[in-house]
């Protein structure tokens, strides 16, 4: 059996997650990472340089399911959570190749467990079972993922309405400054405060990446309400006691419960795309797309100034963002 030494140890993985503010859920992916290390020390059937390429996709994958659904154990993974990872790495803009092989490295450590509670599905069955589902490349259009006006209104008012304040602004800082759920989980007051001193919001997003996005005059007024209760040096939303991965899990969790009640006629989203938290920030490309479209620009610089303001540094991005 060749080396290994691309195996973390526990203490490498401890360390990569503290230092890595991608991750919110520390805990739950040092725990994966752990199982997971236990299965590549004795995997087979494929080449060891394989197993490493596949190490480093399945490392990713649990960042994911970590942060996003909480998960304990490699025996419990299942076909939603592939779907999910999938669309959210064709979000990031990666290419069909990469997606296909990160479902080779998922389906190949999932063969590996001896005791798996749930089969997963191949690729032409997760069509059959998820209409949102595709493999097809998507750099050069997307599918259509937007709330609209209505459905992001009254989940605010929902939020609002039961007394969930905190939860109403995460929301409306996805919509009003295309934030990702995360990136809004990270801000603090100090943040808040440049952000009305300067008026530029500054966020730091994934990889580290920093970007500069324009404070909406709506959001100055939320920034202000979310700094009342809050101390110098804390976060906006993440209490002293709290987890970052707990905060993001309730944000989710009302937009999955509440996003039916509000489900207006004329969405536009294909059959079987809900709303979800990221939906906002598709509605927020959208409407920076057309405002610089109706301000003369060229499609493709538009394209590129929204993917900046999203995160991003290709205009190609932003199509997938405006579903088109």
């Amino acid at each position: 059996m060749g080396k290994r030494g691309w195996i973390k140890t526990p203490e490498e993985v401890k360390h990569f997650a503290k230092e890595n503010d991608d991750i919110s859920n520390k805990g739950a992916y040092c725990n994966l990472m752990n199982q997971l290390n236990k299965i590549a020390k004795h995997a087979k059937g494929i080449s060891i340089t394989s197993q490493r390429q596949y190490y480093n996709h399945m490392d990713k994958f649990l960042r994911y399911v970590a942060d996003h659904y909480n998960l304990k154990s490699l025996a419990n993974i299942q076909d939603k959570h592939l779907v999910s990872y999938v669309i959210e790495r064709q979000n990031e803009g990666k290419s069909a190749a990469t997606v296909k092989q990160d479902l080779a490295a998922i389906r190949y450590f999932h063969n590996q467990l001896p005791k798996a509670r749930y089969t997963l599905s191949d690729n032409e069955r997760l069509k059959e079972k998820f209409p949102e589902f595709s493999l097809e490349k998507r750099s050069f259009g997307g599918i259509n993922r937007r709330c609209t006006e209505a459905e992001y209104q009254a989940l605010v008012n929902i939020a609002h309405s039961k007394g969930y304040e905190d939860t109403a602004r995460m929301i409306q800082l996805m919509r009003e400054q295309g934030l990702r759920i995360h990136e809004v989980t990270r801000l603090s007051r100090a943040d808040a405060e440049k952000a009305l001193r300067d008026g530029f919001l500054t966020v730091k997003g994934k990889g580290g990446l920093v970007r500069e996005v324009p404070l909406r005059d709506v959001s100055r007024s939320i920034l202000r309400d979310a700094m009342r209760n809050v101390d110098r040096g804390q976060k906006l939303f993440v209490k002293p006691h709290e987890k970052a991965h707990i905060v993001i899990q309730r944000v989710q969790d009302f937009v999955k419960n509440h996003r039916d009640k509000v489900l207006d006629p004329f969405h536009g989203r294909p059959n079987g795309v809900h709303i979800t938290c990221h939906s906002f920030r598709h509605a927020y490309a959208k409407e920076e797309y057309d405002r610089r479209i109706a301000a003369g620009m060229t499609e493709k610089e538009a394209r590129y100034e929204v993917s900046e303001l999203i995160g991003h540094s290709r205009d190609d991005v932003t199509r997938i963002y405006l579903g088109e």
